[in-house]
């Protein structure tokens, strides 16, 4: 193998290992956080992350537009800005949280790449 293989598939590895643990640390930080109100499966205190993540998709099927809408809102939650207004209705609004926006986006990231409506690393009803 020559020199150039070898270093083209270490950056390969890399990049894969770089991808993986962005996930782990959205994974992490969302299991840490989120499912302390919103459920993945389940509407208690807050919409389920199914329910959720089914407006927003709907809202915004792209990536890029899912996570940065997302990530705002969360970040400074308004009535007026919601895309749920019958869940704000029914559990109130969101309270800040203090989160930093990047800290939102790997969230953000990590709800729009994941099927919680079936078992994943993590996964709790």
């Amino acid at each position: 193998m020559s020199a150039k293989s070898i270093i083209q598939t270490l950056f390969v590895l890399f990049l894969s290992f770089l991808d993986l643990t962005a996930n782990e640390d959205g994974s992490l930080l969302f299991h840490g956080n989120c499912i302390t109100c919103h459920f993945e499966t389940k509407t208690v205190s807050a919409p389920s992350v199914v329910d959720f993540k089914e407006h927003y998709l709907r809202a915004f099927p792209k990536k890029e537009d899912f996570v940065n809408y997302m990530s705002i809102w969360v970040q400074h939650p308004k009535e007026e800005t919601s895309i749920m207004l019958e869940s704000v209705e029914k559990h109130g609004i969101m309270p800040e949280l203090g989160f930093d926006l990047e800290t939102l986006k790997e969230i953000s990231e990590y709800i729009y790449e994941t099927d919680f409506k079936n078992k994943h690393k993590g996964h709790k009803d």
